[in-house]
C-alpha cells in the first residue's frame, strides 16, 4: 500500500485541535439525527388491509406476527427462488447477522417484535435461516397479495397494532437500512472507511467495488464460516456448497 494512503503524522497538540474541530461537526450530525427521529415519531400512519403470511405453523394474520407486542419491525429479505444458498443476497444476509437473540430481546423490552418476510417459498427460507444458525422468525409472503408479495426485499417496515388492526408507520430501503449494519458504522470510524469506490476518500486509500469484499477468503460473504457444509437438498432445493458464484452487491444508494 502506498505511503500516501496513511493519514498525515502530526504532533499530539495538532491532532487534538483537529479532533476537536471534527467533534463540533459530529455533535451537529447527532443533533440533526435526533431531529429526524423526532419527526419520524410524528409521521401519520396508514391502515393495512387484512393480509396473511405463511410461517412454520401455516398461514397467520399479520396482527399475529406481533407475538403479542404492540410494535413490529419487519425486514423484507430479497430471495432468488430455487437458487443455492451461496447465490442468495449478500446484502440481506449481512443485515440479518446482527439481529441475534440479544438484540431482539432489547427490542422486546420496548414492546417491539422483529420478523423477516420474504417472497420465497417457506421451505427454502427456513432452510437458509437454519443453515446460517439464525433464530429470528421468518415468514413467506408468496401468497399474501400485492401489498406484501410485490416487495422484492432490501427494505425495513415498522407497524403498530391496535387490537386486530395493523397500521404501517414507517418504511425505508437501500442505505436507510444501515441502522441494522453496525459493521458499516464501525468502518466509518476507521482511516480507510468502508473502502468502497463511491466514498470520498484521500488519494491512495484502498477501495474496491461495493460488495466485492464480502467474497474474500473463499467465502460468499464475510460471516460465512461453513464453506464446506452440506445442504439438505430436499429441504432447501439447493446444491451442496462448493462453488462460489459472483452474486449481487445490493448496495443501491
Amino acid at each position: 500500500m502506498a505511503e500516501s494512503a496513511s493519514p498525515k503524522i502530526v504532533s499530539r497538540d495538532e491532532w487534538e485541535r483537529a479532533r476537536a474541530e471534527l467533534l463540533v461537526r459530529e455533535k451537529a450530525h447527532t443533533r440533526a439525527g435526533d431531529e429526524l427521529a423526532a419527526a419520524r415519531r410524528r409521521l401519520p400512519m396508514t391502515r393495512m388491509e387484512p393480509v396473511k403470511v405463511v410461517g412454520p405453523d401455516g398461514p397467520v394474520a399479520l396482527h399475529d406476527v406481533f407475538a403479542g407486542r404492540r410494535m413490529l419491525i419487519v425486514y423484507h429479505f430479497m430471495w432468488k427462488k430455487g437458487a443455492p444458498h451461496q447465490q442468495q443476497c449478500e446484502g440481506c444476509t449481512h443485515s440479518q447477522t446482527a439481529m441475534n437473540s440479544e438484540v431482539r430481546a432489547y427490542l422486546a423490552e420496548r414492546d417491539v417484535h422483529y420478523a423477516v418476510f420474504s417472497s420465497g417459498p417457506l421451505n427454502e427460507l427456513i432452510a437458509y435461516r437454519d443453515f446460517m444458525a439464525w433464530t429470528a422468525p421468518w415468514y413467506s409472503t408468496a401468497d399474501s397479495g400485492d401489498v406484501l408479495a410485490t416487495r422484492d426485499g432490501g427494505d425495513l417496515r415498522c407497524y403498530l397494532r391496535t387490537g386486530d388492526q395493523v397500521f404501517e408507520t414507517y418504511e425505508t430501503k437501500w442505505r436507510g437500512i444501515e441502522a441494522m449494519l453496525p459493521t458499516l458504522q464501525l468502518l466509518d470510524l476507521t482511516p480507510y472507511g468502508r473502502q468502497e469506490t463511491w466514498e470520498d476518500s484521500p488519494a491512495g486509500c484502498p477501495q474496491v467495488q461495493a460488495g466485492s469484499w464480502w467474497r474474500r477468503d473463499g467465502r460468499p460473504i464475510a460471516q460465512w464460516t461453513r464453506t464446506n457444509a452440506a445442504v439438505n437438498m430436499e429441504a432447501s432445493c439447493c446444491a451442496p456448497i462448493h462453488i462460489l458464484g459472483s452474486g449481487e452487491a445490493n448496495q443501491q444508494r
